[in-house]
């Protein structure tokens, strides 16, 4: 689900937009019509705020959610996910104490994760900051690449054994759906602001609960035709995979939870919204309590009920796992949900990639036309497009290359392992932590700092753990994976 400032239109869905008046302008606490900063007055109430989390947080992560459950087991699995979701909601409230800087109810407020680091925290922590975001931004295009390929042969695949009543094996390559899936991309990251767009909320919203809903539902179907529920306590058995694989396994499964809960980057973002009074911290941390018990009910469901189905082979992907014959055109309606989802997803995630390098190739080469000229193109019945040699490179580029490292490691739940792993520790623990700390001037060893300090060094922990599996399966996977040639 990135989110600096680009993506800060898209999440609040047209509220609270900036209207240009200088904060100098307009008395301390707002007026009828503005806040305190002089942005028009925000609307947003713990519904609103809550409803911003959900969507944000039920994406493409809880389609690994069923795997990972089969991995740790009826006790551990379970467990895990509850685990996480007091994690994140702890350090989200630690984090929603540092939207405002100084006063929490007057002080300085701060729009997104990059301004909050910036003010509690400064120097190279920023920089750390940005190079973990943008890094976990190209990682997460390369995911959505994998998963969009994975959903549309999916389809094709259903539909071809519908179509041959089952007697065609159906064996179809993932490159050309990969490469489409890129061209589309390249198509969509030529529309300026694309991510800005109103309705592109609702229809990730819809899209996400639809696939997720279709595959609890189906999960819970299975687990009645097969008449029993399936799994162990312990998950899956030695002899299945073998001791070492079960321990990677096991690790990368932390990844994949941690994919699921890796939404904190977006939460200052979306606390932007809200009006006050009460403050805006004491709002967020009730919507963080309802957004995050949901998503948990929801997401113990979905992995549970996809354990129950499949047990030692629960796949990685839920919606892969139900066959392709029948319910066909079910799996059809969730799959294309999939693709339709992440291909605004994967515009929503990559512009502040986009924003970033070409801000700051515009302030390198100020000069350069290549960077700056933009060319007036004529469109009847709608304003000139402005076409930007640069920005038609640069996003091209981008997107072929995300495309091509794609191809060569089509391994979703690895990738997504990988993913949960890199983003989950810096920015879901340690910098909430470390700049609650500076907000709050917590003393060195108190027993508070301790206490924070002990939580983030677990989750590093854990986090290096669930790294090392994910690495070891993509170990794993190319011993016996062909560059380029990829079919199921």
């Amino acid at each position: 689900m990135a989110k600096t400032e680009s993506r800060n239109l898209s999440i609040k869905m047209g509220e609270d937009q900036a209207f240009g008046v200088s904060s100098a302008a307009v008395p301390q606490g707002g007026s009828k019509c503005f806040d305190d900063d002089g942005r028009l007055k925000r609307t947003g109430t713990i519904w609103t705020a809550s409803a911003h989390i959900i969507t944000a947080v039920i994406g493409s992560g809880v389609l690994s959610l069923a795997w990972a459950t089969a991995q740790l087991g009826w006790v551990a699995g379970p467990a895990v996910m509850f685990l996480f979701s007091m994690v994140t909601y702890y350090t989200s409230i630690l984090l929603s104490a540092c939207y405002r800087s100084g006063d929490p109810v007057s002080g300085k407020r701060n729009y997104t994760y990059m301004d909050a680091v910036q003010a509690n925290l400064g120097g190279l922590n920023v920089k750390l900051c940005g190079l973990v975001q943008y890094l976990n931004l190209f990682g997460v295009a390369i995911g959505y690449t994998i998963a969009s390929a994975i959903s549309m042969m999916a389809i094709k695949r259903s539909n071809c054994f519908h179509a041959s009543g089952g007697k065609d094996p159906c064996q179809i390559n993932s490159n050309p759906y990969m490469i489409a899936f890129g061209i589309i991309e390249i198509i969509f990251s030529q529309i300026p602001d694309f991510d800005q767009l109103w309705w592109l909320s609702i229809v990730a919203a819809v899209m996400s609960f639809t696939y997720s809903t279709i595959g609890l539902g189906l999960g819970i179907a299975q687990v009645a035709g097969n008449g029993k529920v399936r799994g162990s306590l312990t998950g899956i058995s030695v002899g299945t995979v073998t001791q070492t694989q079960k321990v990677w396994r096991s690790f990368q499964a932390l990844g994949d939870i941690a994919f699921a809960y890796s939404y904190s980057i977006i939460l200052i973002e979306i606390q932007d919204t809200l009006r006050s009074p009460p403050s805006e911290a004491k709002t967020m941390k009730k919507a963080t309590l309802v957004s995050v018990s949901v998503t948990t009910l929801f997401y113990m469901l979905c992995g549970c009920a996809g354990y129950a189905a499949f047990g030692d082979l629960s796949p990685g992907n839920l919606l892969t796992g139900f066959g392709f014959y029948n319910p066909y055109w079910l799996l059809d309606i969730a799959n294309a949900a999939i693709v339709i989802h992440l291909v605004g997803a994967y515009q929503v995630y990559c512009q502040p990639l986009f924003a970033f390098f070409e801000k700051y190739a515009s302030e390198k080469f100020p000069d350069s036309k290549f960077i700056t000229k933009e060319i007036e193109i004529p469109i009847p019945g709608f304003r000139p497009y402005r076409l930007n040699l640069f920005r038609l490179v640069g996003r091209t580029v981008f997107v072929i290359v995300t495309t091509v490292i794609s191809m060569l490691l089509p391994f979703f739940n690895d990738v997504v392992g990988l993913l949960g792993a890199l983003g989950f520790w810096p920015l879901t623990v340690y910098f909430p932590v470390e700049m609650y700390i500076a907000q709050k001037k917590i003393p060195k060893w108190s027993s508070k700092w301790l206490c924070l300090q002990i939580l983030s060094v677990a989750c590093l922990i854990i986090s290096i753990a669930a790294a090392a599996g994910s690495v070891a399966g993509v170990v794993l996977d190319l011993k016996t994976y062909k560059p380029f040639s990829t079919s199921f």
